[in-house]
């Protein structure tokens, strides 16, 4: 039998479950939308296939109602864990007046909500950087204590709002997570074509705090790397920068070739390293794991996505009247 890493970092046998939960529901939720996408059903995907555990790993370190999320669009599985449910990301797919991001106004994949702690995001990518500073400074100001967590992919590392945001809360050591996720592709475009350095996490030295880079296929080593650096965060140290490295699985969205950028050889070469393909086959090593839990758990996720599927197909969508409404002051 393998040895129980996720004890070693702090993890229950039950918390690794519940990853393991958190991630099957978000690439099963995932998986609907294509389908109702491809059937004209919903107008877009943008896809978290093969970034679950990254993402379930880094959202098990922060604390729910407390830590704030800055997320970027391919972020399900991490909103998953901070509450929103499978109906609230079919309402936002099909775009109904009760999707709790937006009240359909945003595309898919822009999350937000104040009862989440998730700040509503935007389309130009990397935006949300400079906002999770700016949360941080503000609670440092308040004497509040939470970490903000912000995630971006590696080609949004690039962009002038990362250097600005990394640069300010470097400065000012405020309690932020700069979590990369390192997916090879900005949309068409291969890593080597990105960055001269070796690594995202090779920035951080720049700004004057910790790079880590790991494995953005093992949950549970993402969770001890952040452990690490929310305890920094909370501990008034300063930020981090986490780079997870994984690997993209489908097309960059739902209307994305993906075919004329990589190679089909490339493309099942990553799959032999699915997250939950990995991930499963750790709980059942360990004996958390059986034939009959899995079934188990694959019918509640199932069940709950068609559930929520259906709702949010026969749910309302906004009325006309209420297309102004928080686009003025009044």
């Amino acid at each position: 039998m393998t040895s129980k890493r996720h004890e070693e970092v702090g993890l229950t046998d039950a918390q690794v479950l519940d990853m393991y939960y958190y991630m099957l529901l978000a690439r099963k939720i995932d998986e609907r939308q294509w389908l109702l996408n491809r059937a004209g059903k919903v107008p877009f995907v943008i896809s978290c296939q093969g970034q679950e555990a990254a993402q379930v790993g880094a959202a098990f370190a922060l604390q729910p109602n407390k830590d704030f999320l800055c997320p970027y669009y391919r972020d399900l599985g991490l909103v998953l864990v901070f509450g929103q449910t499978a109906r609230d990301c079919m309402l936002s797919a099909f775009a109904k007046a009760e999707d709790p991001n937006s009240g359909g106004r945003q595309m898919p994949g822009h999350f937000g909500g104040k009862k989440f702690n998730i700040m509503s995001g935007s389309s130009p990518v990397t935006t949300q950087v400079p906002h999770a500073v700016g949360i941080a400074l503000a609670g440092r100001m308040r004497q509040e204590d939470f970490v903000v967590y912000t995630s971006f992919g590696e080609g949004s590392s690039n962009q002038g709002d990362f250097h600005e945001g990394a640069n300010f809360a470097g400065v000012h050591k405020l309690p932020v997570i700069f979590f990369c996720e390192n997916n090879k592709y900005a949309i068409s475009v291969p890593l080597k074509k990105q960055l001269a350095c070796e690594s995202v996490a090779d920035r951080a030295i720049g700004y004057g705090f910790p790079g880590y880079s790991v494995d953005g296929n093992d949950p549970i080593e993402v969770y001890r790397v952040m452990k690490e650096a929310v305890t920094r965060a909370r501990n008034g140290e300063g930020p981090t920068l986490i780079e997870a490295v994984m690997y993209r699985l489908v097309p960059h969205s739902s209307d994305d070739d993906d075919r004329v950028y990589r190679t089909r050889e490339e493309v099942e070469e990553a799959k032999k390293k699915d997250p939950l393909i990995v991930f499963a086959a750790y709980l059942k090593d360990i004996g958390l794991l059986d034939e009959a839990t899995e079934k188990d758990m694959l019918a509640r996720v199932q069940l709950e996505v068609d559930e929520a599927t259906e709702y949010a197909e026969q749910a309302p969508y906004p009325t006309p009247e209420s297309t102004l409404t928080h686009v003025y002051g009044e």
